[in-house]
């Protein structure tokens, strides 16, 4: 059996593809070294990649001085939450536009449309005011029900459901299906890519949201991992192995999501037609 010769242009793609690798694979690589290296060598000048002195004191440190179950505790709770609650507001809003007509449907949508423009930062002050008024301060609910608002996700879903053949409902409509048993039996599964897509983007999101948990909450038992590490950092200084160590500890749950469900990613973004937008 012959083995076909590669082409130029499989050839270039290969070695581009290896290069982009190699360049987002670098930083990872570089903070698992650094983190493996004691606090002198870890800012040595000029710094060199590979440890001299393999060593886990950074990350021993990192547990002995931070509460780092409960801030992963903490962030999968969250994280969780604000995905579950995002995936069933945001199905049920964006079918509701997208299969149902309704007065102000246009001058509702347009307020979801609006949301999109409007930096989640400068609705920090007056959420945190409505949050205080309901006592929620240093509360999961305080943590998770702000970000449950997802105008993006709302669209994403509504574009997909706008592209369902509307003669799969009209049949189960004639066979004495309702609007909710089509929504649960029919659209759901039709769906499964796109709120695939819409569930990792969120959970992405919400466990590295930082500046919200930051604003809501000063109990160290509630902090999520990115406002926990920085606590770390700011009581100690800045000890890089130990930031490196927290860096990939936080980032840890991420990789494997990524690693696990990278299919439902490209498929989603193919389904809900991000990749065109």
């Amino acid at each position: 059996m012959t083995t076909k010769a590669w082409t130029p242009s499989q050839i270039l793609l290969t070695l581009l593809g290896t290069a982009v690798s190699i360049l987002f694979l670098a930083p990872f690589a570089w903070g698992l070294f650094t983190s493996l290296k004691s606090e002198t060598e870890a800012v040595e000048v000029p710094p060199h990649w590979l440890p001299e002195d393999w060593t886990g004191q950074a990350w021993k440190a990192l547990f002995e001085s931070g509460n780092i179950t409960n801030w992963f505790v903490n962030s999968l709770v969250v994280s969780v939450c604000v995905t579950s609650v995002v995936l069933l507001v945001s199905a049920l809003a964006g079918y509701g536009f997208a299969r149902t007509e309704f007065r102000g449907k246009s001058v509702l949508m347009g307020v979801v449309m609006a949301g999109l423009m409007i930096s989640p930062a400068v609705l920090g002050v007056p959420l945190f005011t409505t949050v205080q008024q309901m006592g929620m301060v240093d509360t999961y609910w305080g943590m998770i029900l702000p970000q449950c608002a997802p105008a993006a996700m709302v669209y994403i879903l509504y574009k997909f459901f706008q592209g369902i053949p509307r003669e799969l409902e009209e049949a189960a409509f004639i066979d004495g299906a309702g609007r909710w048993r089509v929504f649960f039996t029919i659209v759901l599964p039709l769906s499964r890519p796109s709120l695939a897509a819409v569930g990792i983007f969120t959970f992405i999101a919400s466990w590295n949201n930082f500046l919200w948990p930051y604003m809501v909450t000063n109990n160290p038992d509630l902090m999520t991992m990115p406002n926990g590490i920085a606590t770390v950092m700011n009581s100690y200084g800045i000890q890089w192995a130990q930031l490196m160590a927290g860096g990939l500890m936080a980032g840890l749950p991420l990789i494997i999501v990524f690693v696990f469900f990278q299919r439902q990613i490209v498929a989603g973004v193919a389904h809900t037609g991000l990749a065109g937008q």
